[in-house]
C-alpha cells in the first residue's frame, strides 16, 4: 500500500503461462523516484532485463503503467503507458496512450500491471475490482480492433449481466500476425509505437478489460479542485492550447510546416509539398467535422470525421504529413479512410507509411521491383490489409524500412534511427528535432526526442538551423516530457509552459528578443540541468509541480520534478546498453545528415555529430553516450 494519494497503492504481476498473478513490490521510495508511467515502467525493465531477451520470447515482460494524477480529473490526465521489448527497435519502448484503460484500470484498484509469459492458446483477461479472470479469445481472435471491442462487450453481458462502466486494450489482426509495428487500441486512441501490439499478439494476449469501483483519493481535495480550475482556465486561454488545438487539431500544424520547409516529402527528400493545402488542417475543418477528446481533457484537439458513413477518429498529424506528402498523395478522404483502417488493423501510421515511402523509391530507384509508385495510391488500402495480414509484399512490408533495406540496400533513404521511423518532422529546418531523433531512447521518436521543433517554429521561432544550445534545451525539454508523462498528463498541456504572449504577438519586439536570445543561453540551460537542485521553486507555468503536492501529497517543486525526467531517462539508456545501444547507434539517414535539402544552403542539414558531442557531455555522459556506474548511483538508480 502507500502514503500517498492519487496511487491505488497496488502492482500487480501477471504470469500467462501458468495463469497466477502476484504482487509486484514497489514502495513509497520508489513512487518518490520515478512517480509512475514510463518512469516506472523502465525501472520495471531495468530490474527485469538482462540484454538476452527476445521481444517474442517468453521472458519478455509488458507493463502497463498509469500516473498518481490519472483518474483524479486534473486537466488532460487520463494517460496510461505501455513499455515492452520492441520488436521492432530490438530495445524497450514504450507508448502513451489517452483511452479510457488507465481510468478504469485504477478504479480496478490496481496502479500498474507487469505481464510476463505466453499464454499456450488466445487469451483475454479481465480484471473486476482486483480480481483476475481468464477467458478464452478463440471467438475473438481475428477480428479487427472495433469489433473485438464489440465482441467483448457481449461477452461481459453474457458473464455478469448488464456491467457498469469498464475500460479495455485490444489487438487486431496486425498484433496477432506480429507485424513488427502493430499497435494496441483503447477506444479509438492508439498505443501505437514499438510494435506494442505485436508483443500482445506473440503472448496470445488479445485484450484486458478493466473495471471496479475504488475510490481515487485526492490528498487536499479542496485545493486540488481549485488549482484544476486554474489550470483548465489557463489551457483554455493560451493561444495554442486554447486556439490552435481545439480549432484545428494537430492537423493545424501542416501549413506551418510548410511555409518552414519541416513538412516531409517524397520519403523526406523536400520540406515542402505544392498540395499541401489539401490535406491541411484548414481543409480537415471544412469536412463538417466535431471536436472530441479524452476523459478529463479541456484541449479536445481529437477530430470527428465521416467514413464511409460512420463518425469516427480522425487523422493526426503524423498520419496525414506521413500519408499524405510523403507519400506525394493529396486526398484527405483517402487519408481519413486509411487512418480509420490502420485503427481497425491495429498498426502504427508513422512506421507503416515510412516503410511504404521506403518501399515506393526502393522501387524508383530499382532496388526492390514492388509495384509500389510515389503519387499512385488507389491500391493502399488493400496494401494495408495485406500487411496486417502478411500477405505477398505486405509480409515484407511489415518488417519496417530498416530491415528491408539492410535485405535490397537503400539504407541512406531508410528514414529511422534505431530501426523506428521518423515521423512528419523534416529535420533538415528544425535541427535540434533532428538531434533529438537521434538520440531518442526509443528509436526516431519526436516526443522522446524533446520535441525542440516546437521551439523551432511550431511554437517560437528560433533559429532553425543553428545547432547552438539545441543539445541543451534537447536535455531539458526531454527531462521535462519525461515527468510529465510519468505523471499520467498529456505531452500537448506542456505547450502552454511557453508565456502566452510568445505565441500570440510572434512580431513583437519582446517575441522577437527572445527567439534571437534562446540559442545563445545553451550555458543558463546547461547549469539547470547539471544542477536542477538550484530550481527550488514552484511557478504557475509549470502546474505539474502543484499539481503533486495537492492531489498526491508529495513535495515537489521544479528541480525535483526535472530530476525525476532525468532519472526516467537515464534509467532506459541503461536498459537500452545492455541490448547494444551505444553513441553509434545515435545516429540519422545519410539523406538527413550529408544531403542539403537545399542545395544553395549549406546548413540545410542535420550537424548531428556536434550536436551529439555537446549532448552525451550536458548529460553528463561518456563518449560512448552511456551513463556509467558513477551517474546511475548519483541518480539513486543503482
Amino acid at each position: 500500500m502507500t502514503n500517498y494519494a492519487g496511487y491505488m497503492g497496488r502492482v500487480l504481476e501477471i504470469d500467462l503461462s501458468c495463469r497466477q498473478e502476484r504482487e509486484y513490490p514497489w514502495t513509497d521510495r520508489d513512487r518518490e523516484l520515478y512517480i509512475g508511467g514510463k518512469a516506472m515502467a523502465s525501472k520495471i525493465m531495468y530490474d527485469n532485463f538482462t540484454g538476452g531477451e527476445d521481444p517474442f520470447g517468453p521472458k519478455n515482460i509488458i507493463v502497463i503503467a498509469t500516473g498518481p494524477v490519472t483518474g483524479t480529473f486534473a486537466p488532460s490526465s487520463n494517460r496510461f503507458d505501455i513499455s515492452t521489448l520492441s520488436p521492432l527497435t530490438g530495445i524497450t519502448t514504450s507508448s502513451n496512450c489517452g483511452g479510457d484503460f488507465g481510468f478504469h484500470l485504477k478504479k480496478a484498484g490496481i496502479d500498474a500491471l507487469v505481464i510476463r509469459g505466453q499464454s499456450p492458446e488466445p487469451v483475454w483477461v479481465e480484471i473486476d475490482d482486483g480480481k483476475v479472470l481468464y477467458h478464452d479469445a478463440g471467438a475473438l481472435w481475428g477480428l479487427k480492433t472495433g469489433d473485438t471491442q464489440e465482441g467483448l462487450k457481449k461477452e461481459l453481458t453474457a458473464l455478469h449481466g448488464p456491467k457498469g462502466r469498464y475500460g479495455m486494450v485490444t489487438i487486431g489482426p496486425a498484433g496477432e500476425n506480429r507485424v513488427l509495428y502493430a499497435a494496441v487500441t483503447s477506444g479509438e486512441r492508439a498505443a501505437g509505437r514499438g510494435g506494442t501490439g505485436a508483443v500482445f499478439g506473440s503472448k496470445n494476449l488479445k485484450a484486458i478489460v478493466a473495471s471496479g469501483s475504488h475510490e481515487i483519493r485526492l490528498h487536499d481535495r479542496e485545493k486540488a479542485i481549485e488549482h484544476h480550475k486554474k489550470w483548465t482556465a489557463a489551457l483554455k486561454s493560451h493561444p495554442l492550447t486554447g486556439s490552435q488545438l481545439p480549432r484545428l487539431g494537430t492537423a493545424g500544424l501542416v501549413s506551418t510546416m510548410q511555409m518552414r520547409g519541416q513538412l516531409a516529402t517524397r520519403n523526406f527528400t523536400a520540406g515542402r509539398f505544392d498540395g499541401f493545402e489539401k490535406v491541411s488542417g484548414e481543409a480537415l475543418a471544412e469536412e463538417n467535422i466535431t471536436n472530441t477528446g479524452c476523459l478529463s481533457c479541456p484541449i479536445r484537439c481529437s477530430r470527428t470525421v465521416e467514413v464511409e458513413g460512420q463518425k469516427v477518429k480522425g487523422p493526426e498529424l503524423e498520419t496525414l504529413g506521413l500519408f499524405g506528402p510523403n507519400l506525394l498523395n493529396d486526398n484527405l478522404k483517402l487519408v481519413c479512410r486509411w487512418n480509420r483502417e490502420l485503427d481497425e488493423l491495429g498498426m502504427d501510421s508513422i512506421s507503416c507509411a515510412g516503410t511504404i515511402a521506403w518501399a515506393m523509391e526502393a522501387s524508383e530507384k530499382g532496388l526492390w521491383n514492388n509495384g509500389l509508385k510515389f503519387g499512385q495510391v488507389e491500391g493502399i488500402s488493400q496494401l494495408l490489409d495485406d500487411i496486417a495480414h502478411r500477405r505477398g509484399i505486405g509480409d515484407e512490408l511489415a518488417q519496417g524500412s530498416k530491415r528491408l533495406s539492410e535485405k535490397y540496400g537503400g539504407k541512406d533513404f531508410a528514414i529511422q534511427s534505431k530501426g523506428m521511423e521518423l515521423s512528419a518532422y523534416e529535420p533538415r529546418r528544425a535541427v535540434g528535432q533532428g538531434l533529438g531523433y537521434a538520440v531518442a531512447n526509443r528509436g526516431g521518436c519526436h516526443l522522446n526526442g524533446g520535441y525542440l521543433v516546437v521551439l523551432e517554429g511550431l511554437g517560437l521561432s528560433i533559429d532553425q538551423q543553428t545547432p547552438k544550445a539545441k543539445a541543451d534545451f534537447c536535455m531539458l525539454m526531454q527531462d521535462l516530457m519525461e515527468s510529465i508523462s510519468a505523471c499520467g498528463h498529456c505531452l500537448f498541456t506542456s505547450y502552454a509552459v511557453f508565456p502566452r504572449f510568445l505565441i500570440s504577438k510572434p512580431n513583437s519586439p519582446v517575441t522577437r528578443f527572445v527567439n534571437f536570445i534562446i540559442p545563445h543561453i545553451g550555458w543558463v540551460i546547461r547549469l539547470l540541468n547539471k544542477c536542477p537542485g538550484i530550481a527550488h521553486l514552484n511557478l504557475p507555468l509549470i502546474p505539474y509541480t502543484y499539481e503533486l503536492r495537492y492531489a498526491v501529497g508529495m513535495k515537489m517543486n521544479i528541480g525535483k520534478f526535472l530530476k525525476i525526467g532525468e532519472r526516467s531517462y537515464n534509467v532506459e539508456r541503461a536498459v537500452n546498453a545492455r541490448f547494444g545501444v551505444s553513441a553509434e547507434k545515435d545516429k540519422l539517414p545519410k539523406r538527413l545528415t550529408n544531403v542539403l535539402q537545399d542545395p544553395n544552403d549549406p546548413s540545410s542539414r542535420v550537424p548531428l555529430e556536434q550536436m551529439k558531442r555537446i549532448y552525451y557531455k550536458a548529460r553528463g555522459w561518456g563518449e560512448n553516450g552511456l551513463p556509467d556506474e558513477k551517474k546511475l548511483r548519483k541518480l539513486g538508480i543503482e
